[in-house]
């Protein structure tokens, strides 16, 4: 029996392989921890919050966010941004709900909701992508042309939904204490996941963010990856533009205002790199998480409601203030230390 020995070159290289600390994003690292600290600090204010009503409650109002933040991950990944995905979701809430009044079957309904949103994801892709028009500049224009649609078609009313119909039964829904909404935004986290992790489109996705002109060379199209994740959030919000009908019983043209800045602060308070590069869903879940026990923690200590996205824009400012200042918790320490010249 013989014994083998590792090679010079073979001990190098396993002494230069860096440590499951180096290794580990160190933003998501301390928003887990940001996390605990709210737990436990609205859990102490409020004796409602730790409650299994208000977590499965908390896991609803954070469902419909986290399911966009899955795929604005991708787009934010790739060093791009999306900016309609609010007025995607009223675009497609109204939509179910004027659709739902013409007397469609509720299948039909959701699969248009699904392809309306895809198509709105395939218009920001194609025009950014192709076009080379910045997509910070087109999605903020098709935000303002998307919700211009959806409050043309309905004249600024809100639409309601009969309770009787699958859609909205699906608002209605629970399985083992939980909504149906907070379960369909866990499967799409474990998607997300496997994609972003394990798949050949998500090693592009984060190559295309670091080196995207290296990833070009390497014979990968990168104009239709970049499509594609702008594509992906499209289709996400059309699904939340469902899920959203269907809870609330109704659709409005006037909803999902402001989405966008929660659904980014949710990515970015996660560790995704605000300028592409490096992303992470569990980061995205954590972010997600984040910002609804802020309104759901504000809401149960009696703290006016309009304070929400105060705060709300206070902490995605934070997030990205940590961002910007490296990528590991030491350099952070560092220029917090660091005397002004």
């Amino acid at each position: 029996m013989t014994t083998q020995v590792a090679s010079p070159q073979q001990q190098r290289d396993l002494a230069a392989q860096p440590s499951w600390w180096e290794r580990v994003n160190k933003a998501t690292v301390a928003m887990l921890g940001v996390t605990v600290a709210l737990f436990i600090g609205f859990g102490m204010a409020s004796p409602n919050f730790l409650t299994f009503g208000n977590m499965s409650n908390l896991a609803t109002q954070v469902a419909i966010t986290l399911i966009v933040a899955i795929a604005m991950t991708f787009v934010i990944t790739t060093g791009q941004i999306d900016l309609s995905v609010g007025s995607t979701v009223a675009f497609v809430a109204a939509m179910t709900a004027e659709l739902l009044q013409l007397g469609l079957d509720s299948s039909l309904v959701i699969v248009a909701g699904l392809l309306a949103g895809l198509f709105w994801g395939s218009v920001n892709g194609w025009l950014s992508a192709y076009q080379n028009i910045p997509p910070f500049i087109v999605t903020l224009a098709a935000m303002s042309i998307i919700r211009g649609f959806a409050l043309l078609w309905t004249e600024g009313f809100s639409v309601p939904i009969d309770r009787r119909l699958f859609v909205a039964k699906i608002g209605e829904a629970e399985f083992l204490g939980f909504s149906a909404l907070a379960w369909i935004a866990l499967g799409t986290a474990v998607i997300g996941g496997i994609l972003l992790s394990r798949m050949r489109f998500g090693r592009y996705v984060n190559g295309i963010g670091a080196q995207e002109e290296s990833v070009r060379r390497a014979g990968v199209n990168t104009r239709r990856i970049k499509m594609i994740t702008l594509m992906l959030t499209g289709l996400a919000a059309g699904a939340a533009g469902i899920l959203t009908a269907a809870r609330l019983g109704s659709g409005s043209a006037n909803s999902a205002e402001g989405f966008e800045l929660t659904v980014i602060a949710a990515v970015v308070l996660g560790g995704t790199n605000l300028f592409g590069g490096r992303g992470t869903i569990v980061g995205t879940v954590i972010g997600a998480l984040i910002t609804g026990m802020i309104a759901n923690g504000l809401t149960l200590m009696g703290v006016s409601p309009f304070l929400t996205p105060i705060v709300t824009g206070l902490v995605l400012i934070a997030a990205i203030w940590i961002n910007l200042r490296g990528r590991s918790l030491a350099q952070l320490v560092s220029h917090l230390t660091k005397r002004p010249t």
